[in-house]
């Protein structure tokens, strides 16, 4: 299957260039084939090939696949940049999908890569919240209160929230996380904060952007659920609301 630059090109990335003016055309191929490189055709080699997936009748990787085989021969920071912010302001695919093929290709060991990953991650974690904001005012949902931090009477810090209905102790949080460096502790960190105001009898709704790209309406029934069915629940403990 096509990969690379080639295969961005035909996924209708802006920003990858025309076939005519490539000089290389990258080829997916299993590892234990004999075949060689010639030409423009270049041969990259894998342990496991993705589904591909059919364009104008050509067989071609995913996305993310054909972006960090892109991104693999790559060296400036500007154009690899540019390249994994289209891929998610696109629709293209998900952040935390891009960064997972981008750790099994062992790229986030380069500098550029990783600089280029933070702006990806920053524009991922942009575009959900505008979709959580969409969500809210399209489906009619009362108005929460945006981006707080919730803390105890006595000063305690729980930890911060993408939305919170104080009256209905219902809060939204965007799971945004991604398989890199140091995501066990960031797991561990985020189970003791939701355990925490669960305890307190606040409700979590937990929220990914790629739920809310897919199904928003069905994301916004639930946030419904939840407010409308805290009068069934204990009254939770009282906690403070702080901008974040």
């Amino acid at each position: 299957m096509i990969t690379g630059l080639a295969a961005l090109t035909l996924h209708g990335f802006t920003g990858a260039p025309s076939l005519r003016t490539l000089d290389r055309i990258d080829v997916l191929v299993p590892r234990g084939r004999r075949l060689r490189s010639t030409g423009c055709v270049h041969v990259v080699r894998a342990q496991q090939l993705p589904e591909p997936v059919e364009i104008t009748g050509l067989p071609v990787a995913p996305a993310t696949r054909a972006l960090a085989d892109a991104v693999a021969q790559m060296t400036d920071a500007g154009v690899v940049r540019r390249l994994l912010v289209e891929a998610v302001r696109g629709g293209h695919c998900e952040a935390t999908a891009v960064v997972r093929e981008l750790t099994q290709a062992r790229l986030l060991g380069r500098p550029h890569v990783v600089d280029a990953v933070d702006t990806l991650l920053a524009e991922g974690r942009a575009l959900a919240e505008g979709l959580l904001y969409d969500m809210v005012f399209r489906y009619r949902l009362p108005e929460p209160c945006w981006n707080v931090d919730l803390r105890l009477p006595g000063g305690t810090h729980l930890g911060g929230v993408d939305a919170y209905w104080p009256e209905q102790a219902v809060a939204v949080e965007l799971d945004t996380r991604v398989p890199r460096h140091g995501e066990d502790a960031r797991w561990c960190e985020y189970a003791r904060k939701r355990e925490a105001l669960e305890g307190l009898g606040i409700t979590v709704v937990h929220v990914t952007p790629a739920k809310l790209r897919a199904s928003l309406e069905q994301q916004a029934a639930i946030v419904r659920t939840a407010l409308m069915t805290a009068v069934e629940r204990e009254p939770a403990e009282y906690v403070t609301v702080l901008p974040r």
